[in-house]
């Protein structure tokens, strides 16, 4: 069954969603690492750089620095494919794990409101 929404609910949603998330400890993230952080967690692996950049549409070195950043959060690791050493494989971390169940209790407690 789908969920059906107005479009101003939507964006309410959404402001409310992102209001309690800077308003929280967690890290800010820009809505690319986000869907970044998602599509790794959300998706079966492998993931690559090289994956991710023709997913999202953008370049892979706009994915390098996004990935720069959500390593430095432990949120996500790099390591080389040993089966071919040009590619970067992307995995999950238990904190990205953790950071991902608080932003769905978020949306599920924001969303209750309505």
């Amino acid at each position: 069954m789908a969920l059906v929404i107005t479009s101003a609910i939507a964006l309410r949603l959404w402001h409310d969603v992102a209001l309690a998330m800077v308003r929280d400890d967690d890290p800010d993230l820009s809505l690319r690492q986000i869907t970044i952080l998602l599509t790794v967690y959300l998706e079966a692996p492998p993931h690559t750089v090289r994956g991710l950049a023709a997913k999202l549409g953008v370049s892979k070195p706009v994915i390098t620095r996004a990935l720069d950043s959500m390593g430095k959060l432990d949120l996500v690791t790099r390591r080389r494919d040993e089966a071919d050493r040009r590619n970067v494989l992307i995995q999950r971390t238990v904190a990205g794990a953790l950071y991902l169940e608080r932003f769905a209790d978020t949306i599920a407690r924001e969303s209750r409101k309505f």
